[in-house]
C-alpha cells in the first residue's frame, strides 16, 4: 500500500495540515497509521466530511 505524509494530504484536499491531524487523531482516515510520529495516509483515502457545525 502507498502511502502519503501530511503535507501531501493537505495538498491534494486543500485543506490544512493541523485539519488532517486532527482527522487521524480521532480515526476519520481509514488506514491512517502513525509511524516514528508521522502520519500516514493512504495514497487512495477519500478526502473526511467536515462535521462541524454549518449555519443554514
Amino acid at each position: 500500500m502507498d502511502y502519503m505524509t501530511l503535507r501531501e494530504a493537505s495538498e491534494k484536499w486543500g485543506i490544512s495540515t493541523r485539519q488532517i491531524n486532527y482527522y487521524c487523531t480521532e480515526d476519520r482516515i481509514p488506514g491512517a497509521v502513525k509511524m516514528a510520529g508521522v502520519w500516514l495516509i493512504p495514497k487512495e483515502a477519500e478526502k473526511p466530511s467536515d462535521k462541524r457545525r454549518k449555519n443554514p
